[in-house]
C-alpha cells in the first residue's frame, strides 16, 4: 500500500521510496530509494501510473496533472538553477518511461529535451563545445520525431546520410559541428515533411508532448508481445521519469556505462559492466559503438571508479541482490541514473542466491523465492560437448550462457519463418534493438557484431533465456545481402548452419554436438555432489530446502520400467499416472486386432489371456522399480480403431485384394471392423470407461493385470502400492458400475494369492460434468486426478492438434489468450472446475486424494494455482519433476510468508 499522498500524479524523487512500484513504477521507486540513501541522482520527478492508465482510458491526461508537472518542474528550475528553455543557459531535461517491472528497451526515452534553434546557440556558449550542443540536438531531434511524430527511422537516416557521406563517417562523433549543425535542419526539414508539422520550438509543448508519447509506448506491439513472453499484466501502465540531463558526450573525461554488482551472466562475484567513453547511455545499450570493461574506468577516471564502487556496494547491501546501475561520469562528477535488481541468466540466478545465503544478506527461504522452476528447466539443456573439434568461426563475447544451434537468420522475418518451418534459429544482427523482438523470440540463439554484456541483445537474452554472442567484431553484417563475412572471407548465407556458446563467446561454422546438462548428469546419478561445481551444488542445495518446505507431492506420468526409474532418480515421490494403451503398441498390435476380429467369447477370451500375460509383466517391472512408492495406472483410455491399421490403408488393400482371384480375407475382416469402430470424431466416442464398459472382460483383464502383479513382487518383499484409475469418467453411476468389476476381481485375486492388495479406486477427472458432479462421484472414488489437458479442450471446445497452429496465434496476437492454455492451466475458467470439483469431492468424502496428472501439473504457474486449491500432488514427465519439486517449495515458502505478514 502507498504512504504517498492520494489524489495526486506528480512526485519529487525525494517524496518516493523503493516500495511504491506500483504508483512510482520500478525506475521511479528505484531513483526514490538512491536518492534517500543520498546517493548522486540527478534531481527530478516521477509521473505516477495511475496517470497512465487514466490516459491510456481516456487519450487525456487527468484533469491537474499539467497544473503538477509545472509546479515539479519549477522546483527542478530552482534546484538546477536553470530554466528550461531558457536561450541563454537552457535546463535540459530527459523523458523515461519506468514500469512496475523491468521491460528493457521496450518502451521510450526521450533525451536533451528543452533544446530549441534558439538555446541550442545558447548550449555551445556554456559549454564552449559546439559539437557537444549540435550533436545534443541531433539526439533530441532523432529521438522526438520517432517516438512522438512517429517518423520512421529510414526517413531520419536519409536525412542524415548525405553529411556522413560526405565526411566519410561512421557514426556522428566523426563529423565536425558544422556537419552536425547541416544534419539538425535536414532532420527538421524531413520531420516537418512527414509529421506533417515543425518540430515544436516551445520547451513545455516538448515536454508535454513526450510525456503522452511514452504513456502510449505502454501499447506498443513490442510491449505488449515482450509481456505476453514475461506474463507481465497489460493493464499496469508506466510511469514517467522526468530528470535533469547530465551528459557523458563532454569529452574525454565524461562518459557512461553500466554496471553489475555481480556477474548476470555466470553470477560470479565481483563489479562487471561496460564503459564508454564522451558517449550517451543509448550508446552503450543500444551496442551501435564497443565499449570496454568497467575496470578500465579505475585507469581511466580513478576518482569516479572509486565513488562507483562505493554506491555499488551500497545498493547491493540495500538491495540484498545483484543490481543493475546505470551511471554517466560528467567532466569527472559520477552520477548515478537508475538501478534495478538486475536481470539474469538462470545459472547466475542460482549461483547468487546461495552466495548471498553465505553473506548472511538472506536465508534459504529467501534465496528460494529468488529462483524458478522456469530457470531450472533451462539449466537442464544440454551443452556443446567439450573437446568437438569444430573450428570456431568468430569469437565475441559470451553475453548469455546456453548452446545454440541452428540456421542464420538476418531479420526478424526471416528468424520467423525459419521458426515456422520448424528449424531451430540463430539470429545474426549487427545490434539489435526493441523491434527485433519477435525475431530473438523465434531464435534459439543470438549474436551481434557489436555491443557487450550490457547491450540491448545480451538483457534481452539473458531474460529470455537464450544463448547470445555479442561484439563479434571479426564478422561485418550486411542485412540487405542476407550475409556476414569473416575476417578470412568466410561466408555465411541465410540459412547457413551456426552453433554458439553463449558462456565462452565462440561462434562455430555447422553443428557443433551436444552432451547432457551437468544437473541432468547429477540427477541421473552420473555426477556426484562432490566432484560438481557450485552450480549443481546450488541447485541441489536449493531443491533439497524446497523438498523440506513442500505440502504439494511431486509424482512423474510413467509408462516403462525405465521411465519409472528415472523419475525415481529425479525425485518423484511416485507415479501418478501410468498410461496402458502405450502397452499396445508395437508388436501388441496385432492382438487389439485379434480381439476386434473375435468371433466368440472364447475367442475373445483368448486375446484377452494372451494381453494378461503381456500386462502382468509390464506391471511387475514397474513395481519393482517404484519399490514401495504409489503407482497410479490408468485404465485404457484411447478409442480403440486407434490401434488399428489405418482405414485408407485397408481400403486399398482390400480392394486389390477383390481386384484378384485370392481376396484377402484378412484386410477384409480387417476393415469391417475398423468401419464399425471407425469415429468421426474419437476424442468424444467410444473410449475412456465407455471402452470399458462396451467390450466386456477388457477393463477386468487390466485389474487382473495389476494384482496379479502386485502379488508377485509383494511376495518378493517389496512393499506394492497400486492405484487403479478409470478414465473419461462423466457421472457417478459409470464409475459405480467398473468399480464394482474392479472389486470383483481384487476380491478374486486376493482369495487365490493371499495377498491383500491394498488397492485404491478412483476417477480421472477430464470431463466438465464430472467436475459439476464431483460430490456424487467422490462417493465412489479414494482419489480423483484432474486430466488437464482433456479438461482444457472440452471447456474450450479445442482439439488441441487443430487449434494449437491455426488458431491460438490469432487469439495470442489479439490478447485473448496471455498464453496457451494448453502451456498454463486457464483458472479463470479450468480452474474453476477444479476449485469446486475439490470443494464438493471433499464434502461427500473428506479422505479424498486430488491430484493433476496433465502436464500442466509440471508448468510452475499452473503448480501455483493447484498448490493453492488444495491438491494434495501433481503429476508430471520426468523431466520436469525438478522443475514442480523447486516450484511446490516456492509456493510452500511464499505462502508461509504472505501468512506471517497477515499476523
Amino acid at each position: 500500500m502507498t504512504t504517498l499522498p492520494t489524489g495526486r500524479f506528480v512526485f519529487d524523487f525525494a517524496e518516493g521510496s523503493m516500495d511504491e512500484q506500483d504508483l512510482l513504477g520500478g525506475k521511479g521507486a528505484n531513483l526514490a530509494e538512491m536518492t534517500r540513501l543520498g546517493l548522486p541522482v540527478p534531481p527530478g520527478f516521477t509521473i505516477a501510473t495511475t496517470a497512465c492508465r487514466a490516459y491510456l482510458e481516456t487519450g487525456d491526461l487527468p484533469a491537474g496533472v499539467s497544473t503538477e508537472i509545472s509546479a515539479h518542474l519549477a522546483r527542478l528550475e530552482e534546484v538546477m538553477c536553470r530554466r528550461l528553455g531558457d536561450p541563454a543557459d537552457p535546463l535540459l531535461i530527459s523523458v523515461r518511461s519506468g514500469a512496475k517491472f523491468s521491460m528493457p528497451g521496450m518502451m521510450e526515452t526521450i533525451l536533451d529535451i528543452g533544446l530549441t534553434d534558439e538555446s541550442v546557440h545558447g548550449l555551445a556558449k556554456r559549454s564552449g563545445d559546439e559539437h557537444f550542443a549540435w550533436d545534443s540536438y541531433r539526439r533530441l531531434l532523432q529521438m522526438y520525431a520517432r517516438t512522438v511524430l512517429d517518423v520512421p527511422d529510414e526517413v531520419l537516416r536519409t536525412a542524415v546520410s548525405a553529411e556522413y557521406a560526405e565526411w566519410g563517417a561512421g557514426t556522428p562523433e566523426e563529423l565536425p559541428a558544422a556537419a552536425i549543425e547541416r544534419a539538425c535542419a535536414e532532420l527538421q526539414r524531413a520531420i516537418a515533411g512527414h509529421a506533417g508539422r515543425p518540430f515544436p520550438q516551445d520547451p513545455r509543448e516538448q515536454l508535454d508532448l513526450a510525456v503522452r508519447a511514452v504513456f502510449r509506448s505502454w501499447s506498443t506491439p513490442r510491449a505488449q508481445l515482450y509481456r505476453r513472453q514475461e506474463h507481465i499484466p497489460g493493464d499496469l501502465g508506466t510511469a514517467v521519469n522526468v530528470m535533469a540531463m547530465v551528459f557523458g558526450n563532454r569529452g574525454a573525461d565524461s562518459g557512461t556505462g553500466v554496471a553489475f554488482t555481480r556477474d548476470p551472466a555466470s553470477g560470479a562475484p565481483g563489479s562487471y559492466g561496460d564503459y564508454l567513453q564522451d558517449a550517451q547511455g543509448e550508446d552503450v545499450v543500444a551496442g551501435v559503438r564497443n565499449t570496454v570493461p568497467l575496470a578500465e574506468l579505475a585507469t581511466i577516471d580513478p576518482v569516479s571508479h572509486a565513488g562507483l564502487m562505493a554506491a555499488m556496494s551500497t545498493l547491493e547491501q540495500h538491495y540484498r541482490d545483484l543490481c543493475d546501475i546505470e551511471f554517466t561520469v560528467e567532466r569527472g562528477r559520477l552520477w548515478i541514473l537508475q538501478t534495478r535488481v538486475g536481470k539474469r541468466t538462470a545459472e547466475a540466478a542460482f549461483r547468487i542466491a546461495v552466495q548471498l545465503v553465505d553473506e548472511g544478506l538472506i536465508t534459504l527461504d529467501e534465496a528460494l523465492l529468488r529462483v524458478t522452476g522456469g530457470q531450472l528447466g533451462q539449466l537442464m539443456f544440454p551443452r556443446f560437448r567439450a573437446g568437438h573439434g569444430v573450428p570456431a568461426l568468430a569469437r565475441g563475447v559470451g553475453a548469455s550462457p546456453g548452446a545454440a544451434v541452428g540456421v542464420a537468420a538476418f531479420d526478424s522475418a526471416a528468424a520467423k519463418r525459419f521458426a515456422a518451418a520448424g528449424r531451430q534459429v540463430v539470429l545474426v544482427r549487427r545490434e539489435t534493438n526493441p523491434d527485433d523482438l519477435p525475431g530473438m523470440l523465434a531464435a534459439g540463439g543470438i549474436l551481434t557484431t557489436r555491443g557487450g554484456k550490457t547491450s540491448h541483445a545480451a538483457v534481452v537474452a539473458r531474460g529470455l533465456g537464450k544463448a547470445c554472442v555479442c561484439g563479434v567484431e571479426s564478422l561485418a553484417v550486411d542485412p540487405l545481402a542476407r550475409r556476414a563475412v569473416t575476417a578470412e572471407n568466410v561466408v555465411i548465407e541465410e540459412g547457413d548452419l551456426l552453433s554458439l556458446d553463449g558462456t565462452t563467446g565462440v561462434v562455430h561454422r555447422g553443428e557443433v554436438p551436444v552432451v547432457p546438462s551437468p544437473i541432468v548428469e547429477y540427477f541421473e546419478g552420473r555426477l556426484e555432489l562432490a566432484a560438481a561445481d557450485d552450480l549443481v551444488r546450488a541447485v541441489d542445495r536449493l531443491l533439497r530446502h524446497a523438498d523440506s518446505c513442500r505440502k504439494l507431492g511431486v509424482h512423474a506420468n510413467a509408462d516403462t520400467p525405465a521411465d519409472s526409474a528415472r523419475a525415481r532418480r529425479f525425485g518423484a515421490e511416485g507415479i501418478g499416472l501410468c498410461r496402458t494403451e502405450h502397452m499396445f503398441l508395437g508388436a501388441r498390435r496385432k492382438l487389439v486386432e485379434r480381439l476386434v476380429l473375435a468371433g466368440t467369447a472364447t475367442e475373445q477370451q483368448s486375446v484377452l489371456d494372451d494381453l494378461l500375460q503381456l500386462q502382468r509383466a509390464d506391471f511387475i517391472e514397474i513395481f519393482r522399480s517404484m519399490g514401495g512408492l504409489p503407482v497410479t495406472v490408468r485404465l485404457i483410455d484411447p478409442p480403440l480403431h486407434e490401434f488399428l491399421p489405418d482405414l485408407t490403408d485397408l481400403s486399398v488393400r482390400a480392394a486389390v485384394g477383390r481386384a484378384t482371384t485370392a481376396p484377402d480375407l484378412e484386410a477384409e475382416g480387417l476393415l469391417a471392423a475398423v468401419r464399425r469402430l471407425h469415429e468421426s470424431n474419437p476424442m468424444l466416442g467410444l473410449r475412456g470407461v465407455r471402452l470399458g464398459i462396451a467390450v466386456p472382460g477388457l477393463f477386468a483383464m487390466q485389474t487382473r493385470a495389476i494384482a496379479e502383479a502386485t502379488a508377485i513382487v509383494a511376495a518378493e518383499g517389496t512393499t506394492v502400492r497400486p492405484e487403479i484409475m478409470v478414465p473419461l469418467i462423466a457421472g457417478d453411476a459409470e464409475l459405480r458400475l467398473v468399480r464394482q468389476e474392479i472389486e470383483a476381481v481384487l476380491a478374486e485375486v486376493r482369495s487365490r494369492t493371499g495377498c491383500q492388495i491394498p488397492t485404491r479406486v478412483g476417477a480421472m477427472i477430464e470431463v466438465p460434468r464430472a467436475a459439476l458432479g464431483a460430490g456424487r462421484i467422490a462417493r465412489h472414488a479414494d482419489f480423483f486426478s484432474f486430466g488437464t489437458n482433456d479438461l482444457t479442450q472440452l471447456t474450450w471446445a479445442f482439439s488441441r492438434d487443430d487449434v494449437e497452429a491455426s488458431i491460438f496465434p490469432r487469439y495470442l496476437d489479439a490478447g485473448i489468450f496471455e498464453v496457451s492454455p494448453f502451456e498454463s492451466l486457464d483458472v479463470e475458467g479450468v480452474g474453476r472446475l477444479v476449485r469446486l470439483a475439490v470443494a464438493e469431492g471433499r464434502d461427500a468424502n473428506p479422505g479424498l486424494v486430488v491430484g493433476v496428472c496433465g502436464e500442466h501439473g509440471g508448468d510452475p504457474a499452473s503448480i501455483e494455482f493447484f498448490a493453492a486449491a488444495g491438491l494434495d500432488y501433481v503429476s508430471c514427465s520426468p523431466f520436469r519433476i525438478p522443475i514442480a519439486r523447486l516450484t511446490a517449495g516456492r509456493v510452500a515458502v511464499a505462502s508461509s510468508s504472505a501468512g506471517s505478514d497477515t499476523r
